[in-house]
């Protein structure tokens, strides 16, 4: 008897690909509790999002990817361990509109690359192999 399997995606071996993070008008990166989600444009949109607190000793908090970036990042704002590192010097927020195809790789990359400090158990269990991306502060504008 013969079965479908599924092979275990490869992981991408090319250079760094550059997703684009999301900045306010002013080039900046939006604290998370200031962020208007909707005035953002971000109802109904796809993609991955990571948060990091600034302060003396900055830091990765939580990555993710959402199907509604509003909804997922409103939440944020009721999760105790995350907002947790606000008083370290605020929280800040961006986002990519990174394709469907391509969040599960990225998201586990920056996962396992930032170590954040509150752990995405979604994260942790993803099979698909890491796509490569620039992290926020590596941003030099070429297309996902």
């Amino acid at each position: 008897m013969f079965f479908n399997k599924k092979k275990p995606a490869k992981a991408y071996e090319g250079p760094s690909l550059d997703p684009e993070w999301a900045r306010n008008k002013r080039g900046k990166y939006p604290r998370l509790q200031h962020l208007d989600t909707m005035a953002e444009g971000l109802n109904g949109l796809s993609g991955v999002y990571v948060i990091w607190h600034s302060g003396v000793k900055p830091g990765w908090v939580y990555v993710g990817k959402s199907s509604n970036l509003v909804n997922t990042l409103d939440d944020m704002l009721d999760n105790d361990e995350v907002m947790e590192f606000e008083k370290n010097g605020g929280l800040y927020v961006t986002w990519s509109p990174v394709r469907e195809e391509r969040q599960n790789g990225v998201v586990r990359f920056l996962h396992e690359t930032m170590a954040p400090k509150v752990t995405n158990p979604a994260a942790e269990s993803i099979k698909d192999g890491p796509v490569n991306v620039k992290l926020p502060n590596e941003q030099s504008r070429k297309p996902l």
